[in-house]
């Protein structure tokens, strides 16, 4: 199990409410699709971009275009979700993503 992340702890420490996870996709410039979850979506985009400390799948892929990205609560929901979708084709994922709009 991984622990914690350092924002999370931060915000547990302080008594307030944790952070919203969002489930994200990206595209690379071939067409492939990437699902991910976090609880800042444009600081993890930047990553992704920069390759520093972007997912190894996404390396060398782009460029990338955030494709979609919505808040879904809490990091247990956030990783039911990702790994359902991570599940499903590249066309049913596109399917799932018109149903979003």
């Amino acid at each position: 199990m991984r622990e914690p992340s350092a924002e999370v702890l931060a915000v547990e420490e302080e008594g307030g409410v944790a952070p919203c996870w969002h489930l994200y996709l990206i595209e690379t410039a071939a067409g492939a699709l990437y699902t991910g979850i976090t609880t800042n979506v444009e600081r993890r985009f930047d990553e992704h971009r920069s390759g520093k400390r972007g997912a190894r799948a996404l390396r060398g892929k782009g460029p990338l275009r955030l494709i979609h990205h919505q808040p879904v609560g809490s990091r247990s929901e956030a990783l039911k979700l990702e790994a359902w979708l991570k599940k499903q084709s590249a066309p049913a994922k596109r399917d799932w993503l018109e149903g979003q709009r």
